[in-house]
């Protein structure tokens, strides 16, 4: 793919969601940083993939209005940055948190965030069900391919206010997991809105936004200590 075409690819991303230039130049920043870095806590790391597999998907979190209008954003289990980061260029006024428990890829996280000047992102080095000072504190929370549906319900209800709303990026549909989620999300205060299906750029598959909205306070049970939940997830 030549240069010119990959510009006018992230140009039309960027059209698809109503960004400005300067942030058109924060995500082809973003882009150059991991294709550069061969340390990348990512296997996808040439702009042509990235620019679908780590900037379209992660925006297309922009179709949900409590991403849009949210304050303050929580990423768990971010690793590359994604989605977090692109959303952080996104929602230049809302406070972005990307918690990442792996010290290197935090390390490559500050880095990006610096070689696209954004200035609303922060990394958190810590694990979800430690971070104390994220508790009760995000109008929402996102996770990308982190965990078992139940294990990230357990590791973002805590992290969220009343009322606001977590995010999970998933692929195929399984219901026997989402039957799981269902009692987990019942145990700890939250409530499925919907499970949509978004194509964040052309060929996607089987690509869904579980959006759960924190309708009652988390018990304070949770979450349980570091590892419990992956060993003995709700619901399960």
């Amino acid at each position: 793919m030549s240069v010119s075409r990959e510009t006018s690819r992230l140009t039309a991303l960027c059209g698809r969601y109503g960004l400005t230039g300067g942030q058109r130049a924060q995500l082809a920043a973003i882009l150059a940083e991991l294709a550069a870095d061969e340390r990348a806590p990512s296997t996808v790391r040439d702009p042509r993939a990235a620019l679908d597999v780590h900037l379209a998907d992660s925006l297309v979190g922009l179709e949900l209005e409590a991403v849009r209008t949210a304050a303050s954003l929580a990423d768990l289990g971010a690793g590359a940055g994604f989605p977090g980061l692109a959303l952080a260029v996104a929602l230049p006024h809302c406070s972005v948190a990307l918690v990442e428990s792996q010290a290197r890829k935090c390390t490559f996280i500050e880095r990006m965030i610096g070689a696209a000047a954004v200035e609303n992102a922060r990394v958190v080095c810590a694990r979800a069900e430690e971070w104390m000072e994220g508790s009760g504190a995000n109008d929402v929370v996102v996770a990308r391919a982190l965990a078992a549906q139940p294990v990230v319900l357990e590791y973002a209800a805590p992290l969220l206010r009343l009322g606001g709303t977590l995010v999970d990026w998933r692929g195929r549909r399984d219901g026997e997991e989402e039957a799981s989620a269902a009692l987990a999300a019942a145990e700890l205060g939250l409530r499925l809105l919907e499970i949509r299906w978004v194509e964040p750029y052309a060929g996607a598959r089987n690509h869904h936004l579980h959006v759960y909205e924190k309708v009652e306070e988390t018990p304070a049970r949770y979450p349980r200590r570091p590892g419990v939940a992956r060993k003995r997830p709700l619901g399960c």
